[in-house]
């Protein structure tokens, strides 16, 4: 039946395993019963080493009850790259106790699954399409309609750049030494990296070509990734 209810195998097979050792005590039970035998005792010395084995194992409990509510309701899933329980990375396998996570300079990293759905999960692979935050600075003598033009036409250059939503070009802040402009185009999830590379590199270019820079010592465009 979880079979057909396309249920996860790990769950499956642990879920089995605990019937079948259930099912046997009970036959077992019952045999001695229908023989005579006097099966309280026994019942007595079941629970009392069922309360004491929870008591043992409450962090592996937790661990697979995390695990069975990862499973059933998906925040996530395999290829999925996640924040969570302070670390990050992109899931590898998620079993019944732990999940792991192989981050972005390629360090497996094992997590409990209780640890995992005890604090917020960020699932950065789960809307399909991500937003790149980047920041323009330009000197305060620069023209800021010039500058929003230059950036917003690099980048709509990039065919990776989604058309919906919208990008978006406009002024963000003005410290003591410059404009701050906002650059926020949307992306597959899968071209994240390779799009904020690529336009760090053409928009800094532009910006050079365009004749707008910043005053000593920040002398030419600042790009940089809002995290």
């Amino acid at each position: 039946m979880m079979e057909r209810a396309n249920v996860e195998t790990e769950v499956v097979s642990f879920t089995c395993s605990l019937m079948h050792a259930g099912v046997m005590v009970f036959v077992t039970l019952a045999a001695l019963g229908q023989i005579g035998v006097q099966t309280t005792s026994f019942v007595a010395v079941l629970g009392a080493a069922g309360l004491a084995i929870g008591l043992a194992l409450q962090g592996s409990l937790a661990n697979f009850a995390s695990g069975v509510l990862i499973i059933l309701f998906r925040p996530f899933k395999a290829g999925d790259y996640v924040e969570g329980a302070g670390t990050s990375g992109v899931v590898k396998t998620i079993h019944i106790f732990t999940t792991t996570l192989v981050t972005l300079d390629n360090k497996r990293v094992i997590v409990p699954n209780a640890k995992l759905m005890g604090d917020n999960i960020i699932n950065f692979s789960a809307e399909g399409v991500r937003r790149l935050d980047l920041v323009g600075s330009i000197s305060y003598s620069d023209s800021i309609d010039t500058a929003k033009a230059a950036l917003m036409d690099e980048i709509t250059k990039d065919n990776r750049v989604l058309k919906d939503p919208e990008p978006f070009v406009g002024l963000l802040s003005m410290s003591d030494s410059c404009i701050d402009l906002a650059v926020r185009p949307w992306v597959k999830t899968e071209d994240y990296w390779d799009v904020f590379f690529a336009l760090n590199e053409r928009i800094k270019k532009r910006i050079e070509a365009e004749g707008l820079s910043i005053p000593f010592p920040q002398r030419d465009i600042h790009l940089y990734n809002h995290v």
